[in-house]
């Protein structure tokens, strides 16, 4: 269950988007207008998976297909594994024999430990390689690496902070190794589906490699590779309580506020004010969460808690052709879009409840559901679960008590029986803040008893342009950003915004922010 926390935040946010009407909530209730007619389908799953938590998922799905999967005419299954190390690499290519040649592309990328000499190289080079990447980057005279020259570099069985990972990406990436190669191949393969393509990003908040990698590896993907054509969405897995003590490090707030930045639409505006285009939310199909707490409480065992959550995340995805990911994504579409701007062709543009949490059950653990890492009295517009296993109406009406039981929604929560064979349930709760995770306060109140250097350590997103975003900026007041170069480098977002403090309910005036005595010109990249 969530725990309680004090935070000054409501959560009742029945009417917190004036333009969605009760008529369009309705709609998605009691017409059903988010599920695919015969004119959509079939669709396609492809998963990057990074780390351990995205190589587990990938191997679940190709272990536990659902019925029917890769059946459909034209659909086609892509998955790319990335890590550092190869230990939890092998289990991808062991699981991939399962898969028809002709309809599959599996292939894993085990990143190699640098030397520190290699690694110091690399990221001296840094400004070419994103001056080649993107002609307007600013070619700062202040830039130096973001990793101290002493930063202790773990085996590849170690642990890795998100600022080393990050790196490691970085030179493997930009010097055109292998990884380089693998996202051009994936990419194909994506492209190449006859079907339509549904592509997932899945990593861990608490490992080093997966969230340290995801804020630069999803940008090449999807705004390089794919052109920001298929839909990429993103699915991270919350920290467990149970997990080993280096996941708590305090890295869950920059993580949650890297992503923030990304994808509220208002405040990647204030990136990209600064920074340029290159930065835009990679996330074009939306982001979920995933909690594991309810899931461990229940188990008493991380091992059998990681692969419960694993196949349910993995057969939610992949189940009916991806047509019930593809649904759940129209509904969501559907309550971003004010009703005044509505056409089927438009993607929501997301706020600041861009958190949608996905709780994957089976049905006769269904009494285990809690809170899912939301705090206690959690409201939104609209919660959805898909029941399969031939569910009749007194075992759907069973299912939306039961969710009803832990999360509040404008209209009653909506069971729905799709096809599948096993007896499973998945919850959608949608439009969440990160004020509503149970896990960012105190995540906030950790971060903020950490010394400078240890800081520096569990940021990734921005550090190659001298941004230590979590921390204010030394030169605008208020704004968000600190510059570890100590020159003029930010982003215009209000530090408030970013801890999720009271200002932070005030929106981002960027035209006011750049308005200012100061001229941020050269600062300018897009």
């Amino acid at each position: 269950m969530a725990a309680d926390h004090d935070h000054d935040h409501g959560h009742d946010h029945a009417h917190d988007h004036g333009d969605t009407a009760m008529a369009r909530i309705e709609a998605l209730a009691t017409e059903g207008v988010h599920r695919a007619g015969d004119h959509e389908g079939p669709f396609s799953l492809h998963v990057l998976g990074l780390g351990a938590t995205g190589a587990d998922l990938i191997t679940s799905i190709m272990k536990n297909q659902p019925e029917g999967f890769l059946s459909q005419p034209g659909t086609r299954f892509s998955a790319l594994a990335v890590d550092i190390g190869d230990e939890d690499l092998a289990q991808v290519r062991d699981a991939a024999g399962a898969l028809p040649a002709d309809q599959s592309y599996v292939r894993t990328v085990s990143m190699p430990v640098p030397t520190h000499a290699d690694l110091s190289y690399a990221l001296n080079r840094y400004r070419e390689f994103l001056k080649m990447e993107y002609p307007r980057y600013y070619w700062n005279p202040n830039y130096e690496p973001w990793l101290p020259a002493d930063v202790e570099i773990a085996p590849s069985d170690g642990h890795y902070s998100r600022a080393v990972a990050k790196a490691i990406y970085g030179a493997e990436y930009y010097q055109g190794k292998e990884i380089a190669g693998a996202l051009d191949e994936f990419a194909d393969s994506v492209m190449s589906s006859e079907a339509t393509p549904l592509v997932v990003v899945a990593f861990s908040l608490a490992g080093g490699v997966g969230s340290g990698i995801v804020v630069e590896i999803a940008r090449h993907l999807s705004s390089i590779k794919l052109g920001r054509r298929p839909w990429v969405v993103g699915v991270g897995i919350l920290p467990n309580g149970a997990d080993p003590a280096e996941y708590a490090d305090g890295s869950l707030f920059p993580v949650i506020n890297e992503l923030d930045c990304m994808i509220d639409t208002e405040k990647n505006k204030g990136v990209m004010a600064v920074w340029g285009d290159l930065y835009k939310n990679p996330f074009t199909g939306g982001f979920f969460l995933v909690d594991q707490n309810d899931v461990q409480e229940m188990t008493g065992d991380l091992a059998a808690t990681h692969a419960y959550v694993d196949e349910g995340v993995g057969t939610f995805l992949a189940q009916n052709a991806s047509g019930d990911l593809y649904e759940t994504l129209k509904a969501l579409n559907w309550l971003a879009v004010p009703a005044d701007a509505w056409h089927p062709a438009i993607r929501g543009e997301q706020g600041d409840r861009w958190i949608n949490v996905l709780a994957p059950w089976k049905l006769s653990d269904l009494a285990s559901l809690g809170t899912s890492g939301l705090v206690k009295g959690f409201s939104t517009e609209y919660v959805e679960a898909r029941v399969t296993g031939g569910a009749d109406s007194s075992t759907l009406a069973s299912v939306a008590s039961a969710v009803g039981a832990v999360v509040g929604s404008r209209v009653d929560p909506v069971a729905l029986a799709v096809e599948g064979s096993d007896e499973r349930v998945s919850v959608v709760i949608p439009r969440a803040s990160k004020l509503d995770l149970a896990a960012f306060v105190p995540a906030r109140d950790y971060y903020d008893t950490l010394e400078w250097d240890d800081k520096l350590l569990i940021h990734s997103w921005l550090l190659d342009l001298g941004v230590m975003l979590c921390e204010p900026s030394i030169r605008f007041d208020g704004m968000g950003g600190e510059c570890i170069w100590g020159c003029a480098c930010w982003v215009v977002v209000p530090h408030a915004a970013i801890r999720g403090e009271d200002a932070a309910e005030t929106p981002v005036q960027i035209a006011d922010a750049l308005g200012g005595p100061e001229p941020i010109a050269p600062f300018v990249t897009g």
